[in-house]
């Protein structure tokens, strides 16, 4: 009989109701929306509607993690995409990681969306690369997660399946062959430093994308999970800009901002 794991206590999803500007929200590969509660909060308290989903395998057991394939992961995100439609007027996608990988695969998709915010996305995670062609080890251990501030805790897997690795690795070089069928606005974040995911991967998001509208930012002070690092109010300042930006809804909108 199939073993079905309990959500690990803080892991699950999180929405907020608010305006007619939906802010979808994405974490990264062994992550959880926890890694991206405290930009979710800061996008509520300005009045948005806010969803992170917890992507499929994530913050319950590693068990379930290695049973994924990446389309589900892909589903995940269009089906919260799917939910914030329904009553939102405009919808944003933020991506951390491989969050980011999945909001542009979104993006790809020619749903209508006002825009793309991608935070360290990923193209590559040169640490994995090794495991694609694995076939005797069936877990790695996890390091611990790359943030830059002190005493910040992330609900992670200590073990990782080499098998949802190999799935991260072949959405990554999905991700990468249609980035040119990206073409809504987008802002591109990176971390300066970063040790999981080259920096190198949002200039070529940048460059490959085929969206008019286009800024890159550049975090000093965060790695790679940046959404929970000293750069997090960062983040959310920007994206605010950017939102400001390029949301024909905003200056409509009397109560929003």
């Amino acid at each position: 009989m199939e073993k079905h794991y309990s959500i690990i206590d803080g892991a699950d999803s999180f929405f907020f109701k608010g305006n007619e500007i939906g802010i979808l929200i994405c974490h990264g590969f062994n992550g959880t929306p926890q890694s991206v509660r405290y930009v979710g909060e800061r996008f509520a308290s300005e009045g948005f509607t806010v969803f992170a989903p917890r992507l499929e395998g994530h913050g319950t057991h590693y068990h379930e993690l290695e049973a994924c394939h990446f389309n589900d992961w892909i589903n995940n995100i269009y089906q919260a995409y799917s939910f914030l439609k329904k009553s939102c007027r405009e919808v944003f996608v933020i991506g951390q990681s491989m969050g980011g990988a999945l909001a542009l695969n979104l993006a790809s998709l020619s749903v209508p969306l006002s825009g793309i915010i991608t935070i360290n996305a990923a193209l590559s995670v040169p640490s994995y690369q090794s495991y694609l062609t694995e076939q005797t080890i069936r877990f790695i251990p996890e390091d611990r997660p790359d943030i830059k501030a002190e005493n910040v805790y992330e609900i992670v897997y200590n073990s990782v399946p080499v098998a949802a690795i190999k799935n991260l690795l072949h959405l990554l070089v999905r991700t990468e062959r249609i980035l040119s069928r990206v073409s809504c606005p987008a802002l591109i974040i990176k971390s300066k430093e970063d040790h999981v995911v080259p920096p190198e991967n949002s200039d070529d998001i940048y460059s490959n994308i085929s969206s008019q509208l286009k800024k890159s930012i550049i975090l000093e002070n965060s790695y790679h999970v940046a959404t929970m690092d000293h750069d997090k109010q960062k983040i959310v300042d920007e994206t605010l800009i950017f939102i400001k930006t390029v949301s024909p809804t905003v200056s409509k909108s009397a109560n929003i901002l």
